[in-house]
């Protein structure tokens, strides 16, 4: 296996905590399903504590676009000193920074695999996520300069993270990253799992036993997620949101948005909505 990070990227609210509870249960191979609270080798690559941990700085006392610039040097650190593979979770966009230099160097990556879910069903996801309304939700999907924690008024727990708008962040790591770039719907990590999940694990170059792959499903349920929270909570939940795993179904929008919230999320993403699945050719929703 070729040394760097394998990263798991997607806008928000994606499949990307899904698959990242497989993946613990992949990794440890255990006798009853992993911690959600535990998750195996999955860092966040925004995470503060991290970045202040290696650098020897704080980011406290750095701007957004300070650490912006010391982001690629921290990555191509862990690469190379990581014992063993390395896989991180990460929902900027991939962008470049002022200087030309690319945010995820290719030097600290082995590849990444990309998970991708129909807006419509993202939009309210991700509203119930951050406790907006959905209209805020669909405003921010079509936001270019959209970011995390980019505000100036308070100490985030993460650093900045730039999404921009749903369908330029799924341009940037599909058609921009210059590394191999493994894309899964997550509608499809729902109807054919193991054929899905199969693909992810031999991307990343794991050892591959079909047995193995099904246990890690099935610990990786939504109702054996779901009940953990509701057990004993979810560290990564939004202070914002009830649950973090909420519904977890494909086509939940339909309950949800309004004609005018539809026709507006199809209008600002038909040409990636078409590319990917999500639209007929008379743009109609397919999921």
């Amino acid at each position: 296996m070729k040394p760097g990070i394998t990263w798991l990227a997607s806008y928000p609210k994606s499949g990307n905590t899904w698959f990242r509870v497989f993946l613990t249960n992949y990794l440890r191979n255990g006798k009853e399903p992993a911690s959600i609270n535990e998750l195996e080798k999955t860092p966040i690559a925004s995470a503060r504590e991290p970045f202040d941990e290696v650098l020897g700085i704080e980011a406290a006392d750095l701007t957004a676009e300070e650490i912006d610039r010391l982001r690629p040097e921290w990555y191509r650190h862990l690469a190379e000193n990581a014992g063993d593979r390395l896989f991180m979770k990460v929902h900027d966009a991939y962008t470049d920074l002022p200087d030309g230099r690319p945010l995820f160097p290719a030097a600290a990556t082995h590849g990444v695999v990309y998970f991708i879910r129909n807006p419509l069903d993202v939009a309210v996801s991700f509203a119930h996520h951050s406790g907006w309304d959905n209209a805020s939700s669909i405003e921010h999907l079509a936001e270019e300069g959209f970011a995390f924690c980019g505000k100036a008024d308070r100490l985030h727990n993460q650093l900045r993270q730039r999404l921009l708008s749903w369908s330029a962040h799924v341009l940037s790591w599909v058609d921009r990253a210059p590394f191999p770039v493994c894309v899964l719907r997550y509608e499809d990590m729902k109807a054919r799992p193991e054929a899905t999940f199969a693909r992810a694990v031999r991307f990343a170059k794991l050892e591959f036993a079909p047995g193995r792959l099904e246990k890690a499903l099935a610990f990786s349920t939504f109702e054996t997620v779901r009940t953990q929270e509701d057990e004993v909570g979810f560290e990564e939940k939004s202070p914002s949101a009830d649950h973090f795993f909420r519904k977890g179904r494909v086509g939940s929008w339909r309950e949800e948005l309004t004609g005018t919230d539809v026709r507006r999320l199809i209008a600002d993403h038909r040409q990636v909505m078409s590319r990917f699945g999500y639209l007929d050719d008379r743009d109609r929703p397919i999921y």
